[in-house]
């Protein structure tokens, strides 16, 4: 309980500018969460659908694959549509891959939606705390310039100690929020990396069965 009443005392103290920064701190945590989950279903769907399709196209079961990804909604199994219809269509190894690196770009602005809002809204809190920080020091001078010289020192100090809260409290929420849009930026490009390597996959097995089907006629 004494750590929360010295929370609210030291959010209390810091002035008006502590109210923006709670808010920015709301909304990024907010963010957090939603992309966090976006991103780990993203992943799990994408992982589960691909263990399906893979000993389908290893079968040169392409018609039963092209079904599997028709009835999902995942962004792997789009993608390998993609790849899937235009090998039907009589496309090369190349075609495939491309149709295929088409829908990874496609997808990429839905796995990266919302998380530079974490970068920018770090910057805006700590802009904020030094807002906030100067204001307090121009009223404290203003209240000191009016003491007697016996109280000077006590109410400078005092005055600059309540400021500087709202410097604090700023770099507390754009630190996190930092550390928050790199670890985003790093789990989305995994999500990418894993579409790219499911593309280059299905490409090179569908290449493989075209240059075997070549080759025996």
């Amino acid at each position: 309980m004494e750590a929360l009443y010295a929370a609210l005392r030291f959010f209390q103290t810091g002035g008006l500018f502590m109210y923006p920064i709670a808010f920015i701190l709301a909304i990024g945590v907010a963010i957090i969460v939603e992309r966090y989950a976006y991103l780990t279903v993203v992943g799990i769907n994408n992982r589960r659908i691909w263990k399906r399709i893979l000993p389908l196209v290893r079968d040169r079961k392409y018609e039963v694959a092209g079904e599997l990804v028709a009835q999902s909604n995942t962004a792997m199994s789009k993608i390998l549509g993609y790849g899937l219809q235009r090998a039907g269509s009589g496309g090369k190894g190349e075609d495939v891959q491309l149709a295929m690196e088409e829908g990874v770009l496609e997808f990429i602005p839905r796995l990266e939606k919302r998380t530079h809002y974490l970068a920018t809204f770090a910057n805006i809190a700590t802009l904020l705390g030094l807002l906030g920080t100067i204001m307090g020091l121009i009223e404290a001078f203003s209240a000191v310039a009016g003491a007697g010289p016996a109280e000077k020192a006590n109410l400078l100090s005092a005055s600059i100690s309540v400021a500087m809260n709202t410097t604090a409290f700023g770099l507390m929420v754009a630190i996190p929020l930092l550390l928050a849009h790199a670890f985003m930026q790093t789990k989305a490009g995994r999500v990418v990396d894993s579409l790219e390597m499911a593309t280059v996959k299905l490409a090179n097995l569908m290449s493989v069965d075209t240059r075997s089907a070549q080759g025996r006629t």
